[in-house]
């Protein structure tokens, strides 16, 4: 079964990766205009980390696939093969 969850309600999650790394929080999600399928989170890196500084960037923001999301509650954790 599918939890629902707002959009609203993930703003400021922490970002985590399947091995307990801390690479940020989230700050936007895009969509796709068609489907309304979400494509990518937006996540503000987290600076204490050195490998979540080396990620990829989209005018300072790391763009992980929602694809590589394997659950969301208090935090949203990724698979880290994913977000490399």
């Amino acid at each position: 079964m599918v939890k629902i969850v707002l959009a609203k309600q993930l703003a400021g999650k922490k970002i985590i990766t399947n091995d307990g790394e801390e690479i940020g929080k989230l700050v936007d999600l895009e969509i796709a205009e068609v489907s309304g399928k979400i494509e990518n989170m937006l996540v503000e890196p987290n600076l204490d980390n050195p490998n979540a500084r080396k990620l990829n960037k989209e005018e300072g923001l790391i763009v992980v696939p929602y694809s590589s999301v394997l659950a969301a509650s208090d935090h949203i954790i990724v698979d880290k093969k994913a977000v490399a």
